[in-house]
């Protein structure tokens, strides 16, 4: 945890928690005003979208103020804590930066953050901040603007670029000047001259929601796409009218939930999902788990098998599409040669996506000790950050609950996740006779923007044969 400086001696700011972190939920304060600390005592439990940090003091010293209440988003470089002078009158403490005003709405935000991160880009800052349910980076921009650069929040940015409008020539009516969402609303019905002296963008770049002004990586348009002009951010939706006096319980999204959510939405914003489904017949491979459980002495479950299979299909040159990330920023398709599996893991916190690498190296045995290992810190919240990064192919085990098929949300950057459902005693034919045996449903999602529909469906049918006669399975996939 890297600890940034402040230039009153005195005003502890809140510092790095980890990389591509930028603020955090205040879970806790283990400190009091008056109250005297060492160096390295704890100040504050603070709560990122993957894990729960403890801040410890960098000195010693006595509270003076405690900047922010339990509950409150802080962010990394505002003041958190400022200590009693030391044998001098008491500095004037650092005034807390001014956080960017909340966006209008969860998509908003969403599409905010992306925006930022396009940003970053361009400027050559580039980082992997890790996954929950997708990629998250960058940090809330809007905060501060260069001379003849509008001050505005990332969402205003992006509905600015969806409008045609060139920003910085719109007049702000925010505090300090900055520029609303109404500024530019305003100057797109006709209150001033702020195009941006381009034409408009073609249509074949508008069949796609971008979350930057670079297109995602260029696939044909469905058919019957049309020529479209991009459409206005659309408005929030009112909340719900409620009975009066009738009880609700209002729920903000904070820490993890809010991470899922906006995730969530960029994933879908980003990626074209369409989905492929079919049942294996694991008769053989139960037979085969319970005797590997038998002579080892560990449970085994069908997850490591799964996980095995699709990482032998993975590394095959005709299916190693489905093992990539894209960069849409630059137009990018990366194609990885490692498979690190990201294994979706239900927690009391929401969905996490603990990562086990080089999945593709590892034999059965030892990729279900890596998951139980990856999703028990992950459930506990002592799992690193890395951990939780990095992953370029998700398995969703939707089955160890209920259900059979599902259409899962692909963990965007990458292209391909697999839902594994409930395995179920059911009617399968076998050299023309009728038996009955273990039925395991499947359903690929991917992103169609990378990966055809002939080639996941192929995939998935590799997947299959490979459950289907499962000693393949007992070894890695890469030596």
């Amino acid at each position: 945890m890297a600890h940034q400086k402040s230039a009153d001696p005195n005003v502890f700011i809140l510092p790095d928690l980890g990389e591509g972190v930028h603020e955090a939920e205040l879970i806790k304060w283990r400190v009091s005003v008056g109250q005297t600390v060492a160096e390295h005592d704890i100040l504050a439990e603070m709560e990122t979208d993957k894990a729960l940090v403890e801040v410890p003091s960098p000195r010693a010293g006595t509270i003076k103020t405690l900047h922010g209440v339990e509950g409150e988003i802080q962010h990394v470089g505002n003041p958190l804590v400022t200590y009693v002078g030391e044998g001098i009158a008491d500095a004037k403490p650092a005034a807390p930066a001014k956080s960017a005003p909340a966006p209008t709405s969860n998509a908003g935000h969403a599409n905010g953050k992306a925006a930022e991160s396009a940003e970053h880009a361009e400027s050559g800052q580039r980082e992997d901040a890790g996954t929950v349910v997708g990629k998250m980076s960058g940090e809330l921009a809007g905060m501060s603007a260069a001379p003849g650069k509008a001050l505005a929040t990332p969402a205003v940015r992006r509905l600015a670029r969806d409008l045609n409008l060139d920003i910085d020539r719109v007049s702000g009516t925010g505090i300090g000047g900055r520029v609303t969402e109404k500024d530019v609303r305003s100057a797109a019905s006709g209150g001033g001259s702020c195009g941006m002296g381009q034409p408009s963008i073609p249509a074949a770049s508008t069949t796609q929601t971008s979350r930057s002004p670079s297109p995602a990586p260029r696939t044909p348009a469905p058919a019957g796409a049309g020529n479209r002009a991009p459409s206005p951010a659309p408005a929030p939706r009112p909340a719900v009218a409620f009975t009066p006096g009738e009880a609700v319980t209002r729920i903000p999204f904070r820490g993890v939930r809010r991470t899922i959510a906006n995730r969530l939405r960029e994933s879908v914003n980003q990626a074209v999902h369409f989905n492929v489904m079919d049942e294996a017949d694991v008769s053989a491979l139960d037979a085969l788990r319970k005797k590997l459980a038998s002579a080892s002495g560990e449970k085994v479950s069908f997850l490591p098998f799964v996980c095995s299979a699709v990482s032998r299909v993975l590394t095959l040159d005709q299916f190693r599409v489905l093992n990539s990330t894209t960069d849409d920023a630059n137009e990018e398709i990366i194609q990885h040669r490692a498979v690190h599996m990201g294994i979706a893991t239900d927690t009391e916190n929401g969905l996490m996506v603990p990562v086990v690498r080089d999945c593709d190296a590892l034999g059965v045995l030892e990729i279900g000790r890596h998951v139980n290992h990856v999703a028990s810190s992950a459930r506990d919240r002592s799992i690193p950050r890395e951990q939780l990064m990095g992953s370029t192919f998700t398995i969703s085990n939707v089955g160890s609950y209920a259900g059979r098929f599902a259409t899962p949300i692909i963990n965007y950057p990458e292209v391909g996740i697999l839902a594994v459902g409930r395995t179920r005693d059911g009617v399968v034919v076998r050299h023309g006779g009728m038996f009955v045996g273990k039925l395991m449903p499947l359903s690929l999602a991917c992103d169609h923007r990378v990966v055809d529909g002939a080639t996941a469906a192929l995939a998935l049918a590799e997947i299959i044969k490979l459950l289907q006669d499962p000693e393949h399975l007992l070894s890695p996939a890469r030596a």
